[in-house]
């Protein structure tokens, strides 16, 4: 596959295909000079609220990645039953098997912006968190759907805030910056399993036409 496969692939095809693969090798289809630049250009071109640009990316790669998964086995090692815990370190395990995190990507909101805003626009004060949180979620399909065009199988997890004081310890993160997601990447070992919709009249209604 080309590496610039998700230049070439059209906007609605990407998001069509788009799915969420949990079995994933620690292979990566592309280089990851690659996955840096698509990693840029989420930065520099999702929009943000007021343009406040509030999103911080952490890229975790082979061994930081992994080293990223077994925290979050130890911390949940803790407060899990042994019961329990079984399944949970067989779930962790196939997300240490990926080839990165965006975190591996981590997605972090960094509140400064917000707060800025906050002051100056007092009328909308209340609702900056929540457009801080849509920025985001902006960020995160973006990647996930760049990503998937270039080959690789994406599923995203939220283990925060159980692993947000380790992590920004261990990778030298600000504290006041925000955990909000992990977006777990790889070559796919499988398919994913089939995805079912409800129907678009129960969801979609257009008036004027």
């Amino acid at each position: 596959m080309s590496t610039k496969a998700a230049e070439q692939k059209s906007f609605i095809d990407a998001v069509k295909s788009r799915r969420t693969y949990y079995q994933l090798t620690n292979e990566s289809t592309i280089p990851d000079s690659r996955i840096e630049e698509l990693v840029r250009d989420a930065i520099l071109h999702c929009p943000s609220s007021f343009n406040s640009q509030s999103t911080r990316l952490v890229v975790l790669l082979k061994k930081e990645h992994e080293q990223l998964w077994d925290m979050v086995k130890d911390v949940l090692q803790v407060i899990t039953s042994e019961e329990k815990f079984k399944s949970t370190q067989q779930r962790i395990s196939g997300f240490r098997g990926g080839y990165g995190t965006l975190l591996k990507i981590l997605f972090f909101e960094d509140p400064a912006p917000i707060k800025e805003l906050q002051t100056k626009f007092a009328t909308y004060a209340e609702h900056f968190p929540q457009w801080s949180e849509h920025t985001s979620a902006i960020h995160q399909y973006m990647l996930w759907t760049a990503l998937e065009a270039e080959g690789l199988g994406c599923n995203l997890q939220h283990y925060n805030p159980i692993i947000d004081q380790k992590v920004q310890d261990h990778w030298k993160i600000p504290t006041e910056w925000s955990l909000k997601a992990q977006l777990v990447f790889g070559k796919p070992a499988a398919q994913p399993s089939e995805k079912s919709f409800k129907p678009v009249e129960e969801r979609v209604f257009i008036h004027g036409n």
